[in-house]
């Protein structure tokens, strides 16, 4: 450990086995360069986690072992003080070439740094990756072992456990591209364990570590209800004199807020993954997911925000109107519900299809002009849709670790998603969503507030609940 008390470790292991994958995940970081060619990591890189401005725990990248059996049979006939090992081995062969690698990935060890060994487990063990180990239990220095499978084939675990067992205080699996932030705070959890001076420091850095989290959970449920309200109370509006430009006037205001209000949620969405530190590769989502689905489209107002029954209930207690058929499979029908001057035909309607969200209005105005308004929104069931495609998106960013470079075929509960998340919860939960709701409609801006504090909480607490869940749990 450093003289300033910061934990660091040193990400060790054979080439192209994952300790650049390990070290991009553990450190939430994407600018770490991940290669299938092995010997692409050359020189030392440290990859701090920092909080608040201050490092909190570094990892370091190294190179991997070229030539372990001749590195470890010097070592062997080392005479000198335990404590003198690697920085003898470093002294005497710093400027052979045979032994570039191995100087360099030692070089952190020699100032004090814990050890991680990265293995593929999915392949057998060699008599070089013996001699990697063995070379890391001479050292002395707190350490343990991640068995990172990189494919299915699990047949020789049980070979690299027995062998480990022998040379490290701690075996570990953990998978760097699907490790989620449960796993990675149950590893710093194990790191603990590997040496008594190490478990204080390292309480820190795992009690930072949830802070940091929780604060991140905070910021996005603010961003939710944030991307709730504006996308609720936005309208568009265009004036005219000539009555037969209606028809044409109306099909591009509905265009443009359905691609305003799409900018908005894109916006929102944009927060969260750079909240959760994904600033250079962007999570890619799988082809079926329904967050590809356009959010005005029939198959996104099928498949998510409440069934009929809770539509109706959190509609009566947000004081919309009911009259319109709740029907699943008519879905279809034609987009928006212009009135008359200064009628109110069709609002506050909670019609589920999609082309049904927008109020829209002509209303006289001075002049002789008349004016055409879209929005703002009165479905409460638009609502819960904004809210499913935001806590989907959420699942999916955080359960995306940062060493992924890949495409996927399927990901989180949405493979085989049937209903949103929202149409899971209680009415204590529906309600808070019915008078925030309310309070919009309203315009009340200390209502507004206060039921946006209300909501924020909730989703705070869905949030966190969520983290804790396994990418396979159902949505």
């Amino acid at each position: 450990m450093e003289k300033n008390n910061v934990p660091e470790f040193a990400i060790l292991g054979h080439p192209n086995e994952g300790k650049s994958s390990v070290v991009s995940t553990l450190a939430e970081d994407d600018t770490v360069v991940i290669s299938p060619f092995p010997g692409e990591t050359v020189h030392c890189r440290v990859f701090p986690v920092t909080i608040d401005g201050v490092d909190i725990i570094r990892f370091v990248d190294t190179p991997g072992f070229q030539n372990p059996q001749k590195t470890l049979a010097w070592m062997k006939t080392f005479t000198g003080p335990g404590t003198l090992l690697v920085h003898s081995f470093c002294d005497v062969h710093r400027n052979a070439e045979a032994f570039r690698d191995e100087c360099e990935l030692l070089s952190p060890i020699e100032r004090g740094a814990g050890i991680i060994y990265v293995v593929d487990g999915s392949r057998p063990l060699r008599k070089n990756d013996i001699a990697e180990m063995e070379i890391l239990r001479l050292t002395g220095q707190p350490r343990m072992a991640i068995i990172n499978c990189k494919q299915e084939e699990e047949g020789y675990l049980n070979e690299w456990k027995i062998e480990m067992r022998k040379h490290f205080n701690f075996v570990s699996m953990f998978n760097a591209h699907q490790a989620t932030y449960v796993e990675r705070i149950d590893l710093l959890e194990s790191l603990k364990r590997i040496d008594p001076d190490w478990q204080r420091p390292l309480e820190q850095v795992i009690l930072a570590f949830k802070t940091d989290w929780q604060r991140r959970n905070r910021v996005t449920a603010e961003a939710i209800c944030a991307m709730l309200k504006n996308c609720l109370t936005h309208d568009i509006s265009e004036k005219y004199s000539d009555r037969s430009q209606v028809t044409s006037i109306k099909q591009r205001l509905l265009d443009q807020y359905k691609k305003e209000i799409a900018k908005i949620e894109a916006k929102a969405h944009g927060e969260i993954k750079k909240l959760f530190k994904h600033n250079i590769f962007n999570p890619e989502l799988p082809p079926q997911s329904i967050l590809n689905e356009d959010l005005f489209n029939e198959r996104t107002w099928r498949l998510l925000g409440l069934r009929p029954g809770q539509l109706a209930l959190a509609a009566g207690i947000a004081g919309g109107l009911i009259g319109a058929k709740l029907d699943f499979m008519t879905a279809g029908l034609a987009f928006g519900v212009f009135t008359t001057i200064g009628g109110a035909i069709g609002a506050g309607s909670v019609l589920l299809g999609g082309e049904h969200m927008a109020r829209s209005r002509v209303g006289g105005i001075k002049l002789g002009k008349l004016n055409i308004k879209v929005g703002p929104n009165e479905n409460i069931q638009f609502l819960y849709i904004l809210l499913d495609r935001a806590l989907i998106y959420y699942t999916h960013i955080i359960h995306w670790a940062h060493s992924r470079r890949d495409s996927v075929t399927s990901t989180l509960s949405e493979k085989n998603i049937k209903m949103g998340m929202t149409s899971h919860w209680h009415e204590k939960e529906r309600k808070i969503c019915a008078l925030f709701f309310r309070a919009l409609r309203g315009k009340d801006s200390r209502k507004i507030t206060d039921a946006g504090s209300s909501l924020t909480v909730l989703l705070e607490s869905v949030l966190t609940d969520l983290s804790h869940k396994s990418p396979g749990a159902a949505v």
